[in-house]
């Protein structure tokens, strides 16, 4: 592990970047991006187009170390390059910026109130893969739909079976068990989630770090006691859906919580802007994400 970058990312001042819309999701972000379905007639043309605007926001002169700790990347954008340097190392040596992995294959189909992870073939050679392309961290997103004991039990202990697993490769799991904001029982959800994983995190081997990334709360600082647990590196928030100013508002209120949001982040970007008009609304976002990010 590098602890130059675990250091950053324990106590640095700024937010993760979540950049790994995948396969399912590309989609919409490029259409959210200005970039209509008619523009790409296969995945590879997809995943070139979508590398082109993550390219364009990393490379902008709004996206730097001094606000952002982290990015999460997409497979398929950690095999690629900017600038003839493999993304993580350009993100590492150019921009000061740790980089994250997205390891998960997407969601299984509904059951018992939840969305459990797909299987992860070949997760073994993945880790090794993206801890050759120094890689820090990854992630990997369940969804709770619905306050189910059993569900969320079997969510929370797939994620942290899973985390052990990347953990002994080397690298700091994010655990991502989302608590859908659309729920009527939201707060019952949450409730049933914490004491999980709590209970999960308890069991860990000692000197295990994880991360979590969990919903904005519908309890202000309602994970503040979990952020002092030995075993937590550090948590992180997503949008979840919510627009970015909203987000921002429920992030500022719980203190100690940092940011990291994907469709938040990209607010406002378009491909048709020039770049003096996609670089200064980059920054206005990211401005108002970090501002979130250290309450």
């Amino acid at each position: 592990m590098n602890q130059e970058q675990r250091n950053r990312i324990r106590s640095g001042q700024g937010f993760i970047a979540a950049l790994d819309q995948s396969g399912g999701s590309t989609p919409k972000a490029l259409g959210l991006y200005g970039i209509a379905a008619d523009r790409y007639s296969n995945e590879d043309q997809m995943f070139e187009l979508v590398h082109e605007m993550r390219t364009r926001i990393i490379k902008s002169p709004a996206f730097r170390s001094e606000y952002i700790l982290g990015a999460i990347l997409f497979e398929n954008t950690m095999d690629r390059s900017i600038d003839g340097m493999p993304t993580a190392d350009y993100l590492w040596e150019k921009k000061g910026i740790v980089p994250f992995l997205k390891v998960d294959q997407g969601l299984a189909a509904p059951s018992g109130g939840v969305q459990l992870l797909k299987p992860i073939p070949r997760l073994d050679e993945l880790l090794q893969r993206a801890a050759d392309k120094r890689i820090f961290g990854t992630k990997m997103r369940s969804v709770i739909a619905a306050a189910h004991p059993e569900g969320i039990r079997e969510v929370v202990e797939q994620q942290f079976e899973l985390g052990r697993r990347i953990a002994a490769a080397g690298l700091v799991p994010i655990i991502e068990p989302e608590v859908d904001i659309r729920q009527p029982d939201k707060a019952d959800s949450e409730r049933l989630l914490k004491a999980e994983l709590a209970r999960q995190l308890d069991a860990l081997d000692e000197g295990v770090e994880v991360m979590l990334k969990l919903s904005l709360p519908s309890e202000d600082n309602y994970y503040r006691d979990l952020m002092d647990n030995p075993h937590v590196l550090r948590i992180v928030a997503l949008s979840g859906g919510y627009p970015q100013q909203e987000a921002n508002q429920r992030l500022a209120r719980n203190h100690g919580l940092i940011a990291s949001f994907s469709r938040a982040l990209s607010e406002g970007l378009g491909a048709a802007q020039t770049d003096e008009a996609f670089n200064a609304a980059l920054e206005r976002s990211i401005q108002a994400i970090y501002e979130a990010s250290i309450t």
